[in-house]
Order: C-alpha cells, then structure tokens, then sequence
C-alpha cells in the first residue's frame, strides 16, 4: 500500500529537460538568452539590480528550534558559520539570486574544521571551537551544466553534472552536498523558471524594434544611397565574370556608406552616387512602440514602478501600492533562500557535528527581516490607537520593539515598576474640587516625574 505507484512525468531524455516549448530558451540556449536580457537590456537590468540591492540590505537571522539552552547554541553556532566564510554572506546572497533570473542556482556546500586563525583556509575560522562549519557555499554556474541525473524509479534529482571551463571535463556533484534554489516547483523540475520567462516576448520585439530604429536613423542622416552604372553595362548578366564581379562590388559600396570620419567615395568615369532624402517622416512612432514593450517587461515581475514619473504622472499613493505590492513579491522570494537552508542547509550542518547539538528540540530555522523600512508614522498612528484604547499595555518588550522598528538606540537600565512611577507621582487623584490651575500644576508635575524616571 505504501509503494508509489504513479510517475511525475517528467519530459526528458536522459538528463535534458524539455519542459519549455520554445527552443531558445530550453536548455543552455535559454541561460544564453536570459543572460543577453540581464546584460544587455536596460529595463530588465534596472528591475534586477533594485531587486538584488533590496535583497542584499535584508538582514538574515537564526532562531532557535525550542527554548533549552542548546537550542539557543545551536542557533548562534549557525549564525555564526554565516559570518565565518570565505565569502561574505551578502556576496554569497548575490550569487544565490541569480535563481531568479535564470529559474535556479546550484551551490556546493563545502565544510571546513573550525580551529581558530590558522593559514590553511580549510580549518582557518574566527572560532577555535573544533566544530565542522562552512568554508564557503560557492555557485555551479548556470551555463556550465551538462546535464542532471535522476533516480530512474522515482524520478527524484540526485544531483548535477557540470563540464566546466577551462577543462570542460565531466564532474559530478550530488545533492546531499549542495544547496539548490528553485523560483517555482512545478513537476519537480530543477530548473525552475525564469521571472524573465514572460519578458521575453515583450523583451524580443521590443530589441528587433530598436535595432530597426538604429539602421533607420542611420540611413536618415547618410540618405538612401543609389548607385547608378554607365549606360551599356549590364550588371545582370551572370554569364560574364566581370558583370558578376562589377555587380558584388556595387552592393558591397552602397552597403558600405557610412556618415562618419572616413566618408567618402571615388568612382571610375560613367558611375553616379546619389543618396536620397527619406523625408523624415515615420508611419509609427518607435518611442511609444519600445515603452509599451518597457511597461510590458516591468509589469511581469510587478516593477512598473520603475516606471513611475517618467511620463509626468502617477501619485504617491500609486507608488506606495506598487512598490509594497513588489515588496511582498521580493518577500516571497526571501521565503525561498530560508526554507532551501532551513531545509538542506542548517539540518546537515548540525547532524554533522555528531553529538554537540544532540540535545536539541528542533534543527534552528533562518529567518529573514524585512525588504523595506517600516512606515513610521504609520507605525506611531497605530500604537496610538492600540494604546489608547487599552487594547495593547506598554512594556518593555513593546519600548525594545519600538526602539528597534525606529532605529532608536537602546535603553539604558531596566524600566521602573508602574507602583514606583505612581508613588512618584504622588498618588494624586482628582478631588473634584474643579480648581482648573491646580489640575494644570499637578499635570505639568507629573510630566516632569514621568521624564525624570524616564532618564
């Protein structure tokens, strides 16, 4: 009753995956094209550097899996094997993100010997502690996969093979020693799919619209160039050699004219050059054609924000909506990074190390702040009303909170107790007595008592 019966269906041969339809963008002829689009395309390029540097300024944290002593240092051994690599952790998140351009990344987690300051890099650490951390978490670039292997009976991923540069040999890397990251799960396919991969429609037409654009300009200002030859010469005959010839050599010269330092042109008696004017005038505007193909590309990784005051319009309110919409976008993504290391990352780091963590509740969990600053006043507006109404009490839980959400700097000593702040006071209580000055005294001397503890 247990045994799987049924098959995922994956569309392969041996380790290719034929999961795209389209040709060009399947296999390593995809990686090629979607790497043309991060590079070569400015829309495209603004989208992922804001999302890369949103990304790259969240803050990355551990927390521990229970409330025992050795789960809190299990989690602060794994914080700290973040910030003892060879690579800094917000460059290894750099490399992580190019799953979202292409649909996946592959690192290969490599361990070393914590033992303190020492020159091989294999057991050089910050700590002197004897346990096994990470060395480094380096990526298995995209365009230098061969091929994946699979588990023929239950079609599950073992683990990539590479043929990297300069040797191009063969190497295989199993999973259990890497770190793999997906932007989509979708018949188990590793390798994702690109957010790139609805551009690139838009993306296409938009590059073939600009080149036109340049070789129109370009005829605009040289002129439409017409090359006339002397009267008997038949250029169409395709007997004679020396037609053939005379024939490749005109097309070659009207091919050739250029405006630039070098223009210029000699021709034998009886050839005439005329360059003819093209009036300027265009059926279709290309300025509109390529920003509706801008606000096409934009608009499928929900960026169209980039776009915001470019055309003298869109309100604040509009930016807001659309840049917390792409926020909790980012967030999703910041989802994905955590549960690839909460569920193959950190699990294999702690039951590596044998019996140092074996006391603990659970394996710690990476968690990840937020992409954006918190809205103040917003913020304020809120606990206003929440403590206002009684619904929420003031305590020093909520003042560290606070400070924190505002970057406040962090208070000194512990809080005085609520009776101790009354006795301060004096215990005043209103007599009804309807001396509004003596009121106004007793208000103003509680303010100054409340700040003085406040200190």
């Amino acid at each position: 009753m247990a045994k799987e019966i049924g098959r995922i269906g994956h569309f392969r041969y041996g380790g290719h995956l034929y999961e795209e339809f389209l040709p060009e963008l399947r296999g390593i002829r995809g990686i090629q094209t979607y790497k043309e689009m991060s590079e070569n395309d400015d829309m495209v390029g603004a989208i992922l550097f804001a999302i890369e540097m949103l990304i790259r300024q969240c803050e990355f944290t551990v927390e521990p899996g229970g409330d025992a002593e050795a789960d809190k240092k299990a989690a602060e051994f794994v914080e700290g094997c973040m910030d003892d690599m060879e690579q800094s952790w917000t460059d290894t998140i750099s490399e992580i993100i190019s799953f979202l351009t292409y649909g996946w990344s592959w690192h290969e987690i490599v361990y070393k010997r914590r033992k303190g300051r020492t020159r091989n890099p294999i057991t050089n650490s910050k700590y002197d502690d004897g346990l096994i951390g990470w060395q480094k978490l380096p990526i298995r670039s995209q365009d230098t996969l061969w091929e994946w292997e699979f588990d023929e009976k239950t079609d599950e991923l073992v683990g990539m093979i590479q043929s990297p540069p300069p040797y191009y040999g063969q190497i295989h890397i199993p999973k259990k020693k890497s770190l793999h990251f997906v932007t989509k799960s979708r018949k188990n396919n590793p390798e994702g799919r690109s957010i790139l991969r609805n551009a690139y429609r838009a993306w296409y037409f938009k590059k073939r619209v600009q080149e036109i654009e340049g070789i129109g300009l370009e005829r605009d200002l040289a002129g439409f160039p017409v090359l006339k030859a002397p009267e008997g010469l038949d250029l169409w005959d395709r007997e004679d050699p020396d037609m053939v010839d005379a024939l490749a050599n005109s097309e070659a010269i009207v091919k050739g004219i250029r405006q630039d330092s070098r223009a210029g042109l000699v021709l034998p008696f009886g050839w005439e050059l005329e360059l003819l004017s093209s009036g300027n005038r265009k059926t279709f505007d290309t300025n509109q054609i390529i920003e509706r193909y801008d606000k096409r590309i934009a608009s499928t990784v929900l960026a169209d924000f980039v776009l915001l005051g470019q055309d003298a319009v869109g309100s604040f309110a509009l930016s807001s909506d659309k840049t917390r919409i792409f926020g909790l976008a980012m967030g999703t993504f910041l989802d994905v990074i955590c549960e690839t290391f909460n569920n193959q990352g950190i699990p294999r780091l702690i039951d590596i190390n044998g019996d140092a963590f074996k006391d603990i509740t659970d394996y710690p969990r990476m968690v990840h702040g937020d992409i954006e600053d918190r809205n103040l006043e917003q913020f304020a507006t809120f606990l206003e009303k929440m403590v206002g109404s009684g619904i929420i009490v003031p305590d020093e839980e909520l003042e560290d909170y606070v400070r924190q959400e505002g970057k406040l700097p962090e208070r000194l000593g512990e809080r005085p107790p609520q009776e101790e702040i009354n006795a301060q006071l004096g215990g005043r209580e209103d007599d009804g007595s309807g001396d509004e000055a003596e009121d106004e005294a007793d208000a103003a001397e509680a303010e100054k008592a409340k700040k003085e503890l406040g200190r």
